[in-house]
């Protein structure tokens, strides 16, 4: 058996300010989860999110829920 790895990104909006996320969203369907990383340490850890905390986590950044100060 044969486990597909992550293939990770970043969004095109990152403007390489050192405060990025990387998010594998091509295990979604197939495992039922979404990998969250640091970008700048691409080999710690990672969380492992359902789509779903994934969608609700896109919505709030939409709706401007977590801004900062």
């Amino acid at each position: 058996m044969t486990t597909e790895p992550p293939r990770w990104f970043k969004s095109s909006y990152s403007d390489n300010g050192g405060a990025c996320v990387e998010v594998a969203t091509n295990l979604a369907t197939t495992h039922d989860t979404v990998p969250v990383r640091d970008s700048k340490n691409p080999q710690g850890p990672a969380l492992a999110l359902t789509p779903g905390t994934w969608a609700a986590f896109l919505g709030g950044v939409q709706q401007g829920a977590f801004t900062t100060a």
